[in-house]
């Protein structure tokens, strides 16, 4: 991972005491990042030989010395080795909210070299465990096509299912739900602002619907704010939400060393080490 241009306005503000015990914990989906979504995430992204490169924009006056300069907007870009998939950290970059959470990667895919805008965009909040997106962004990296689908809706639901997650009793072939009814799966209308080439993102259906994509959140406590969110276009392939689907109620433990607060009662633990 490149040194930051500026470190004293860091990519990840929240940086934990590494004196802090760590503990194995679950479930998996209300673990929270552990405050380490950028590292996580990048660091697997080099070791599959994504290229990194940092943008900053800001403000300098002719006279304003080196130091004054204003930074207005920072972003950094994670770009696979055949240039048809990215990877952007936005959260230092003023992002839209996502169930009023900030964005805080935006993964996107493309069919080929000549066309300059994305297939399809999936977006992940802080708080989603950064194990998660490193699946989705391993299994996207190992696709010859990332924008073909392989697969159907059901695959999606096969992959909570399979870990003990319930369907949705009004909506069981598009949404499920973890056994202690704070996590969603659901298939439906894309949330605003989402990138998709799908065309009806972006004209308006006679009925008023949008185009259906995967949303996924964590709500701990009915009608209190969202641990995480994550969104995935219309056209992003099942079999790679399915990916996402299946780690996200992974039963396997993560180890963490800061717990959400929101969540903490709620989590399972054991030392580590």
């Amino acid at each position: 991972m490149e040194a930051p241009l500026h470190p004293e306005f860091p990519l990840d503000p929240s940086t934990p005491n590494k004196a802090q015990p760590a503990y194995w914990v679950g479930p998996r989906h209300l673990a929270g990042d552990d405050g380490h979504l950028y590292d996580t995430v990048a660091n697997t992204l080099a070791g599959l030989g994504w290229t990194s490169l940092t943008i900053v924009r800001g403000r300098h006056e002719p006279d304003d010395a080196p130091e004054d300069r204003q930074v207005l907007r920072s972003t950094v870009l994670h770009i696979s080795p055949d240039s048809l998939r990215w990877a952007q950290w936005v959260l230092a970059d003023e992002p839209f909210h996502l169930g009023e959470l900030p964005i805080a990667w935006q993964v996107s895919a493309r069919a080929d070299t000549n066309r300059p805008l994305a297939q399809w965009s999936a977006y992940f909040t802080p708080d989603v465990p950064g194990e998660v997106i490193v699946d989705f962004l391993v299994a996207l990296d190992a696709r010859d096509q990332p924008d073909v689908p392989l697969g159907g809706p059901e695959l999606v639901l096969d992959g909570v299912t399979a870990h003990g997650w319930l369907r949705d009793i009004d909506q069981p072939h598009a949404g499920a739900i973890d056994p202690t009814f704070a996590s969603h799966i659901s298939l439906g209308e894309v949330p605003p602002l989402i990138q998709d080439a799908d065309p009806r993102a972006l004209t308006a259906q006679a009925d008023g619907a949008g185009p259906s994509g995967w949303q996924a959140w964590a709500e701990p406590e009915l009608g209190a704010p969202m641990l995480w969110a994550a969104s995935f276009g219309a056209s992003v392939p099942h079999d790679l939400v399915a990916v996402f689907a299946h780690a996200v109620s992974s039963t396997a433990p993560v180890l963490r060393r800061v717990l959400p607060e929101s969540t903490r009662e709620r989590l399972l633990r054991a030392p580590a080490g």
